[in-house]
């Protein structure tokens, strides 16, 4: 929730549809930009494998087959040793929908979230109705660290959507209410809704015995409700279908807007003249997530999605942090020095900012809606999710590190010398704009 009220704030003063892109690059630049959407796009990849993955457990529970039966097992390494086939197939036919037909993609996903919503409610009255209190003892079998592990590990999948709607700002009749009502309203109802289904999964399983592939439908199963089992299972793979043709769709905007940027190669934002879809982008990101589902495991794809997503709300929350404190232009260059230092002190040492900068002045007021208690909140939400990284092992790091050398490498061979030259583009057009309307004002009337 932290993070959200970050992402509200800038929703609302930069209404555009490039997301935390375009927050990022307005405020800490092209490179800091850059990183994040190279993380943003490594988070949808990804994502699409994870989902991709728990599809073909979930189908194999409504053939009442163990999850890992349909799988390929081979002698590789432990998390990349089970071959998932069906979820290439399955990202392969979600894309090619997506590339169809945006409109009929639409019409689906419509249908979809009403089945889903029905479901969510199925499991949260049922799992209650059959629920053992005696399920929750103990009550935290690995102490604190094992609760932070956990929200670690579905932060992607249970908060990582907001973005999506924070691009939609632009969109939106009236952004200065509706964004900051449907960014805290959704995130404050799935809250509560993940607490209450994973409440009555816990009570109507014991911990140990709760399946980590297809959790709802294995409990339902457990309690003698096998009829339960394969409606949960169906809603399931229609939940996780929509999530595919969301994020195919979504994936392909998101990647057009970078190249506006001249950021990545112009291809990537060629769009078909029939469908009206960028299918480059389409292609490219789908082959990526077909090669991950195939070989990796799913606690494999969740420690690296979370370690992208935590550091791309961190980065949020500096950002806002900048814009309140920093101006170009106006603000003195001690100041500008001073926010450097504490900015990294923040993030060694995480709370260390928030007294010096309650102490000073603030250079820009929001005109519309505010992040309240600046700079403690955004302080607090750095905090909280560099602690949450530190929950993760170092193998989610060091997967982290490589993604994030090869975006580096690629920036500085070329990413860096797109922008520049579209800066200096720019610069030579307002240039000669300037001079022509000097010139007409010499010329006089």
């Amino acid at each position: 929730m932290l993070s959200v009220f970050c992402y509200t704030e800038f929703a609302v003063e930069i209404p555009v549809a490039e997301g935390s892109f375009a927050y990022l690059r307005v405020e800490l630049g092209d490179f800091a930009a850059f990183i994040v959407a190279g993380n943003t796009l490594l988070e949808s990849i990804v994502g699409s494998a994870a989902v991709g993955r728990s599809w073909t457990s979930y189908f194999t529970t409504l053939l009442n087959r163990h999850p890992n039966s349909l799988r390929i097992h081979t002698n590789l390494t432990k998390g990349f040793n089970l071959l998932d086939p069906i979820a290439v197939v399955v990202l392969a036919i979600a894309s090619t929908i997506a590339m169809i037909s945006t409109r009929k993609t639409s019409y689906f996903n419509w249908i979809a979230s009403a089945i889903n919503t029905i479901v969510i409610f199925f499991v949260i009255i049922a799992g209650f109705a059959h629920a053992d209190t005696s399920n929750l003892q103990p009550f935290m079998p690995h102490g604190a660290e094992g609760v932070f592990q956990a929200v670690v590990a579905i932060v992607y999948f249970a908060y990582g959507g907001f973005d999506n709607i924070a691009t939609m700002a632009e969109k939106t009749k009236n952004p200065s209410r509706d964004i900051p009502l449907g960014l805290l309203g959704s995130m404050s109802m799935i809250t509560v809704i993940y607490c209450l289904m994973a409440l009555a999964v816990s009570m109507m399983q014991k911990y140990t015995d709760i399946d980590t592939n297809a959790a709802n439908s294995v409990a339902f199963q457990s309690v003698g409700m096998k009829w339960a089992k394969y409606l949960v299972a169906l809603g399931s793979l229609k939940g996780m279908t929509t999530v595919l043709l969301v994020g195919a769709l979504g994936q392909a905007r998101y990647t057009t807007h970078i190249v506006r940027a001249q950021m990545i190669p112009p291809w990537f934002a060629l769009v078909h003249p029939k469908t009206g879809t960028p299918i480059n982008a389409t292609l490219l990101i789908t082959i990526s997530s077909a090669i991950i589902a195939f070989f990796s495991s799913l606690d494999q794809l969740a420690s690296l999605l979370s370690v992208s997503t935590l550091f791309i709300f961190v980065m949020m929350a500096v950002a806002l942090l900048v814009r309140r404190y920093y101006e170009r232009g106006i603000t003195p260059r001690a100041n500008l020095l001073k926010l450097v230092a504490f900015l990294l002190i923040i993030i060694a040492s995480f709370m260390g900012t928030s007294a010096f900068w309650g102490l000073n002045p603030k250079q820009r007021t929001p005109k519309v809606w505010g992040v309240p208690l600046v700079p403690w909140l955004p302080s607090l939400s750095i905090a909280t999710n560099l602690f949450l990284m530190g929950s993760l092992g170092s193998q989610a790091f060091i997967r982290f590190g490589v993604c994030t050398f090869v975006m580096l490498v690629y920036y500085v061979l070329f990413g860096l010398h797109a922008t520049y030259d579209m800066a200096h583009q720019q610069h030579k057009l307002e240039s000669q704009k300037i001079l022509q309307e000097e010139d007409m004002e010499k010329a006089g009337p």
